[in-house]
């Protein structure tokens, strides 16, 4: 017969040499662990309290400019693949394909761009228009057709001057607040003596702008005067780097053939580098003369041609050892107009000349 005591020590034995048993979690972490992930699981999205975006911010998104990023204020243009490009950032496009002498492309495709090949998309015009805008005052939201108006002569909170400031009054704050401050001002109310320093301001640019009159008045009264309706066309230089001119025809002025040149940011090494750009110009006098032929001259947009340009009135003494005149700032208002011109075809003006007989 089987001792008893022997069962109940061997059962003793193998009952110490045993493992211990592991947590039912941990064997379900390790089963997992071998388990296959599902092919394709369907995308929950958890509402954490956040709003979703609105629909105006999506669409901002969507149908802005493909190189500034922000929705057009103008015209919108879009390539044969449909990408956007505001009025502004069209033009420089085609300014940097004509400084590089390449074929301007969309910076979205690549396809090829060229001033008459893309097509405005007015239906997205008129939904950039209506989609809201915050107004730079208040901060309220107004549609874009619409928030022009209400910034220029509706907020409350734009910044507007005194009507004392012809005076010398330097408050500026906001509309609202101008009523008591005209109220309380005390500009009214000095004497003559405190008032001359902002009253010889006026008189300065009154004089000016007097002094600019009477000069055209003096000029159209010389006895030859002439001018001619002139286009710049592009050139390249014959150096390493080619540089980008303009230049017109030879054209025929008081019995001599004469030439205006063109170039760009004062033909820095790459212009494309520069967000700033200006054009200089010269004329230059291609026949020989014997006199010396000394001239008042200033460029126009004249009839052929939409160049916004600020007339200035310049003079030269042509000679035979002087025959260019100084690189002169073509007066443009800004850089937007500069490119608006490289990226035309040809610069169309009017130049007036006027001959100041001896």
């Amino acid at each position: 017969m089987a001792d008893p005591n022997n069962e109940a020590a061997t059962s003793s034995s193998v009952t110490e040499q045993a493992p211990p048993a592991a947590p039912i979690h941990d064997l379900l972490e390790k089963i997992e662990d071998f388990l296959e992930p599902d092919k394709k699981r369907r995308k929950v999205s958890r509402n954490d309290g956040k709003t979703e975006q609105k629909l105006e911010h999506r669409l901002g998104g969507i149908l802005c400019c493909a190189v500034c990023l922000d929705l057009p204020k103008a015209a919108i243009y879009q390539c044969t693949n449909g990408h956007l490009m505001c009025a502004g950032c069209f033009t420089h496009v085609l300014a940097d394909a004509r400084l590089r002498d390449e074929m301007a492309t969309c910076p979205s495709c690549r396809i090829e761009i060229s001033r008459t090949s893309p097509s405005r998309s007015l239906a997205v015009e008129k939904a950039v228009s209506e989609l809201p805008a915050e107004c730079q005052y208040c901060a309220k939201e107004f549609p874009r057709n619409s928030l022009e108006r209400h910034e220029e002569t509706m907020c409350e909170e734009r910044i507007c001057s005194c009507k004392y400031s012809r005076i010398g009054c330097p408050w500026r704050g906001p509309n609202h607040e101008r009523p008591e401050h005209e109220t309380h001002c005390v500009h009214p109310h000095r004497s003559g003596l405190d008032v001359m320093e902002a009253l010889r301001d006026i008189d300065a640019r009154t004089l000016e702008e007097r002094r600019l009159y009477d000069n055209v008045f003096d000029l159209l009264s010389y006895e030859k005067i002439t001018f001619n309706d002139l286009q710049m066309k592009p050139y390249r230089t014959d150096e390493f780097v080619h540089k980008l001119f303009y230049e017109t025809s030879r054209f025929m002025a008081f019995n001599n053939h004469w030439v205006v040149k063109a170039r760009i940011n004062n033909s820095q090494r790459d212009p494309t580098q520069s967000s700033e750009r200006d054009m200089t110009y010269q004329l230059i006098l291609k026949t020989k003369t014997t006199y010396p032929v000394p001239l008042h001259y200033l460029i126009l947009k004249g009839p052929f041609g939409d160049m916004k340009v600020q007339p200035r009135i310049h003079n030269f003494e042509f000679t035979d050892q002087e025959n260019e005149s100084p690189y002169l700032p073509l007066p443009l208002p800004d850089t937007a107009e500069c490119n608006r011109l490289l990226a035309a075809r040809a610069i169309s003006f009017r130049l007036i000349m006027f001959l100041a007989s001896k």
